[in-house]
């Protein structure tokens, strides 16, 4: 293969080491384009390596030093990536948060990493951030990123340059570069994942060795990347670095947007997700629905040669001329993705075999590419010229994959995590003999081709200690009872409401409620009291019922409970959604980033994952105030709606009288 950016990278200790190195051979190569009003703007190594010294000064000046943590809760955009080189720079350690991430989760990991200093983006997350400097004196500095980083830089202008490159000459290999936290839908406290700068970089750079032989066939310049994936999760960081490694181009856009700019910047390597591709296909396939019948025709017909064209193990002239005839249909296809796409690297591995080859018998040759947190990157990938539709592809170069008889899919070897901060006991029972449990469901064939199916839990970095076994989207143990499922009915036709209301899962009769572990008995009929399992004390519905809602709260997607008794047929319950979770929610269970909160608290899959939890809570209630119909709200009751006492306690009337329509829902005799 010769030498490659790939090989190039591995010479290096430091992930900024490669920002360096092309600002000094080549200052005007284009490495970043940002978007400024209504276009793309180029950025040339020179001067990214210019901003990312002046903050790198600034953060020295500060204070920072060596081994520092400096906390980044930012959305994806180009400041994050300059802020980032230049903890890199001075050997300080990033710890990221995106933009949505709670008040808690945000106090949860600086309490975890202490960070020396800290940039915010927004004004709620610098009170929150200012606010625990009272708390942990080791959080020196606060910066809001709107408008702190000109003061910043300003710190170290009189700086000399050499203070970074002593730091950056300082720099190893085996040096912690980032402490990860994963968002999980298991709790909202998850342990960090600390990625040295070695393991970011040999990642990268086996992505980009094992890409080459396509990426090479690009003029040099000519590669460039438009991501939307969020920085503070692995994919969006680990594209990150490998399109720095591998000398493309980057351009940054925010969740949701990467469709509609793709015809703006016309990417030449397309970085996505499964959800793009099939958002893409659903809207050419519903666009031919809506002509007709002919339409419909030549839409299957098409799919049906592109599909077997990529899988033709000989593209014969046959196969060409079946092809051909259907060039105009997909060069629709080519231009909603810029037009000028010449390699597609698709993350997760969610993407079905048909589609696989749809797209690529269309001309995007799709690489299906998998990796975690712990494997600092892509740990398995189809190549060019190498590939099997709807797999992921073999392991990298100096990993080994296995899939054990419960069929979950073990890693071993290359670049993997330096373990999880401050948790010692988890970071070895990710491990089961030298082996990393990914927690992920696979299969793989005679020749190694890895075939994701799911997740047995949410991520690795949530893996249990050995023996345990926790099944994708389970509750966290709050005491041991049997889940009873059953299956909801769904409103067709939501109604939203107040709060960005959106219906629960009702039904159409009483739903079966599960009996209670121990006997309970209503000690006086009317009086709204009866025995506790636990000692004999009795306690009254109120108790009760604020026991249920307790119990409920004590999932990460749930944020508040409110069950309704009092004048009502049966209990019912108002539930909203913890705004982070529901994001990370979205992301592992491959819905589109343009999915709005609203329609998220309302996709069957997650209100199934309610109405278990619901089902669960029954068990330690009596029958009377079992909770049978619910209604989910993407949108949590505030204080400043009025809904909130200052102390987080509910105004349950105020609730009650702003969410009167819905509730009257719940009991609504249904007719069909």
């Amino acid at each position: 293969m010769g030498e490659t950016p790939g090989s190039l990278a591995r010479a290096h200790s430091g992930l900024s080491d490669v920002i360096y190195e092309v600002a000094t051979s080549d200052a005007h190569a284009h490495v970043f384009s940002v978007l400024e009003g209504e276009g793309w703007e180029r950025r040339t190594a020179g001067e990214f390596a210019t901003e990312v010294t002046a903050l790198a000064k600034g953060l020295v000046a500060a204070g920072v030093a060596e081994g520092d943590r400096v906390l980044l809760v930012a959305g994806s955009h180009h400041d994050w990536v300059r802020v980032a080189y230049a903890v890199w720079s001075v050997r300080a350690v990033l710890v990221p948060l995106p933009a949505v991430a709670s008040a808690e989760r945000v106090a949860h990991v600086v309490r975890q990493t202490r960070p020396a200093a800290a940039v915010v983006e927004g004004e709620r997350q610098y009170r929150t951030a200012v606010g625990l400097q009272r708390e942990l004196p080791d959080l020196g500095r606060v910066w809001r990123l709107e408008e702190g980083l000109p003061e910043l830089v300003s710190l170290g202008t009189y700086m000399d340059a050499s203070a970074v490159r002593f730091r950056r000459d300082e720099v190893v290999s085996e040096d912690a570069a980032v402490v990860l936290y994963p968002m999980s839908t298991v709790s909202r406290q998850t342990r960090g994942v600390v990625l040295s700068h070695g393991a970011l970089l040999v990642a990268a750079a086996d992505l980009v060795d094992r890409m080459w032989p396509r990426l090479s066939e690009l003029p040099s310049g000519r590669a460039s990347a438009v991501l939307d994936l969020p920085l503070s999760e692995l994919p969006g960081l680990a594209s990150l670095v490998a399109c720095v490694v591998g000398r493309v181009r980057v351009g940054l856009v925010a969740p949701g947007r990467l469709r509609s700019e793709l015809t703006r910047f016309k990417p030449t390597v397309l970085v996505c997700q499964p959800s793009l591709f099939e958002r893409v296909h659903g809207a050419e396939r519903e666009s031919a629905h809506s002509t007709d019948w002919d339409s419909v025709g030549t839409f299957n017909a098409a799919m049906d040669a592109a599909v077997q064209f990529d899988q033709s193990p000989k593209k014969g002239a046959w196969q060409r001329l079946s092809r051909s005839m259907y060039d105009w249909s997909f060069s629709k296809i080519r231009d909603l993705l810029g037009g000028r796409v010449h390699l597609a690297v698709c993350w997760g591995g969610g993407l079905s075999e048909r589609l696989d080859s749809y797209f690529s018998g269309v001309g995007v040759p799709v690489m299906q590419v998998f990796g975690l947190p712990e494997t600092a990157g892509v740990f398995a990938a189809n190549a060019p010229g190498d590939r099997v539709p709807g797999t992921v592809g073999q392991a990298m170069p100096g990993r080994e994959v296995w899939v054990s008889r419960e069929g979950e899919l073990y890693v071993r070897g290359g670049a993997v995590f330096l373990g999880y901060w401050a948790d010692g006991e988890g970071s070895r029972a990710a491990f089961r003999e030298g082996w990393l449990a990914t927690g992920v469901s696979a299969e793989t064939d005679d020749e190694g081709f890895v075939r994701v199916r799911g997740r047995l839990r949410p991520q690795a970095s949530m893996a249990e200690v050995p023996g345990r076994f926790v099944p994708r989207g389970a509750a966290p143990a709050v005491e041991a009872v049997p889940v009873v499922m059953a299956e909801p009915v769904v409103r067709p036709e939501p109604r939203a409401g107040a709060a960005g209301a959106l219906p629960a899962v009702e039904a159409t009769r009483e739903l079966e409620v599960a009996p209670v572990a121990e006997p309970v008995e209503r000690s006086r009929a009317g009086t709204g009291e009866f025995a506790a399992v636990a000692g004999g004390e009795r306690l009254d519905d109120a108790e009760v019922v604020a026991g249920f809602e307790a119990r409920l709260r004590a999932h990460p997607l749930i944020s508040q409970v409110l069950v309704i008794v009092e004048g009502r047929p049966f209990a019912s319950a108002l539930v909203t959604l913890v705004r982070d979770q529901l994001e990370y929610w979205r992301l592992v269970n491959g819905r589109p980033l343009s999915m709005a909160p609203e329609e998220i608290a309302g996709d069957r899959d997650l209100l199934r994952e309610v109405q278990g939890l619901v089902y669960e809570a029954n068990r330690s209630v009596p029958r009377h105030l079992a909770v049978r119909s619910f209604h989910v709200l993407a949108e949590e009751f505030t204080v400043q709606s009025g809904l909130v006492h200052p102390t987080g306690e509910l105004r349950r009337e105020a609730v009650l009288r702003a969410f009167s329509e819905e509730i009257d829902g719940l009991y609504r005799v249904r007719r069909d």
